[in-house]
């Protein structure tokens, strides 16, 4: 081959610098690999985020096993146990707990570290994407106060036997079985008064005066608290019978006797209860702010250390050892059902001077005021007085009522064939006016069906 002239190697030199083919060749090379570089990049995002999607499907699926309610095993073994399953434990940096009685929060928190295929080769080993699951799950913990009027007028036109069939089937609604120790039932029953009976009386300031029945007398200001304290005097009711009676003893005093007619309180029994319900007799007279009174008292925390020991008597359901609960609590409500089908009337009680003695006391044990009266040919108005009047009674119930509103205890107030005027106190009593129902009849199980309904839709919270 013949060696090329020295002035040949220079016009090559020239043709080549002045040749463009090769540039675009450069160009094209550079632009290829960007290509490559940008797939690459592309592709192992996408592995990322293939691997970060697995695991926020698994760690949302632990979390909503482990928060579960039903759920009886350790949240963390629930966590750990799907991560293993799905060969992901690596991945698992963490598991949170958080739980009480009615309520229950699960978090699990993961990291991915992908080793990349393309990024590695401008420096970028691996990368690391988060994710988190938190589920919560629980039971609004409800205390319900069913407060009946058991008054005399409830013997006419059927509405004691309506009255029984509409709450019982409120029990049976409310006290759900699957769900035990979740809500619990204070049944009060009331008329002209409302007997405690001899062990929850035996837990309060009541200096007894004797042991034939066992109702509290309230001053006014009571009613402006939603509180019955330990701590605080209160009166034990004079036990006499008004109006005349055949018998000796009394037989319609104005504080019940029967234990059927005492208040039962913090149960889930929904036999005991229904068995309570069913012995009802319609007597007396009316005095709804007193049953609302102690509606109240039974689902205001200041009622907690009655219940402490009335349960370590034996008296109250252990489940509800605890209750009432604070008003702070979460997941807790609190509800009176308030029924009646009359009015206030006014309150009577024995003038002091006839009810001073021991034998006075069982004077009044034995006859009636008539009664008594008209043995001795004195008149009966002599040995009582008005304690205070209807409008009054009105006017302690709304206070009541304001109490309890002011703490966001739900009243529900039904009113059983009333008048206009009770129609209008217990409609302003409710939380709303939607929370009041005048029924005729038996509507009288509709209205309870649909405040049961209300509160067993309150139980689930998420």
């Amino acid at each position: 081959m013949q060696a090329m002239t020295k002035n040949q190697i220079v016009s090559a030199f020239a043709r080549f610098r002045r040749d463009e083919e090769g540039g675009l060749i450069i160009f094209s090379l550079f632009l290829f690999v960007c290509m490559m570089l940008a797939v690459g990049i592309g592709i192992d995002v996408m592995r990322t985020e293939m691997a970060r999607t697995r695991l926020q499907n698994t760690a949302d699926a632990a979390v909503l096993a482990a928060a579960a309610m039903e759920q009886d095993l350790d949240p963390y073994v629930v966590v750990q146990d799907y991560f293993d399953r799905a060969g992901l434990s690596q991945n698992l940096e963490g598991i949170t707990v958080s739980q009480g009685v009615n309520y229950k929060t699960v978090s699990a928190r993961t990291n991915t570290k992908t080793p990349m295929f393309f990024l590695g080769m401008i420096g970028i080993d691996k990368m690391e994407a988060t994710s988190a699951g938190t589920a919560s799950a629980g039971y609004t913990d409800v205390e319900v106060s069913l407060v009946l009027d058991i008054t005399g007028s409830m013997g006419r036109n059927n509405k004691l036997p309506n009255l029984k069939t509409a709450a019982n089937n409120f029990v049976d609604t409310v006290l759900d079985p699957n769900q035990p120790g979740s809500v619990s039932m204070n049944l009060v029953p009331y008329s002209a008064q409302v007997n405690i009976g001899p062990e929850m009386i035996a837990q309060l300031n009541v200096p007894l005066q004797h042991d034939y029945s066992h109702c509290v007398d309230f001053s006014a200001s009571d009613f402006n608290s939603t509180a019955v304290s330990p701590a605080t005097p209160y009166a034990h009711m004079q036990h006499f019978q008004y109006y005349s009676s055949a018998t000796t003893p009394i037989d319609n005093p104005g504080c019940v006797q029967q234990p059927y007619e005492r208040v039962t309180a913090m149960s889930q029994n929904r036999a005991a209860l229904k068995s309570q319900i069913n012995q009802f007799q319609a007597r007396a007279n009316t005095a709804i702010h007193l049953g609302m009174k102690w509606g109240v008292a039974l689902v205001d925390p200041s009622m907690q250390p009655v219940i402490q020991n009335l349960a370590a008597q034996g008296q109250v359901d252990t489940a509800f050892a605890n209750r009432p609960f604070s008003y702070t609590r979460p997941n807790t409500q609190k509800i009176v059902v308030l029924m009646t089908d009359g009015e206030n009337v006014n309150t009577v009680r024995l003038k002091p001077q006839y009810y001073n003695s021991t034998d006075e006391i069982e004077r009044w044990q034995q006859y009636s005021v008539t009664a008594y009266a008209n043995a001795t040919g004195t008149y009966w108005g002599n040995y009582v007085e008005t304690l205070y009047t209807s409008s009054y009674a009105d006017t302690m119930l709304g206070n009541i009522c304001d109490a309890a509103k002011s703490k966001d205890i739900v009243i529900y107030t039904i009113g059983f064939e009333v008048s206009t005027h009770s129609g209008n106190v217990m409609r302003n009593c409710a939380s709303t006016p939607g929370h009041y129902f005048d029924v005729q009849g038996t509507e009288i199980s509709d209205a309870f069906d649909a405040i049961a309904r209300n509160i067993s839709a309150l139980r689930l919270t998420n």
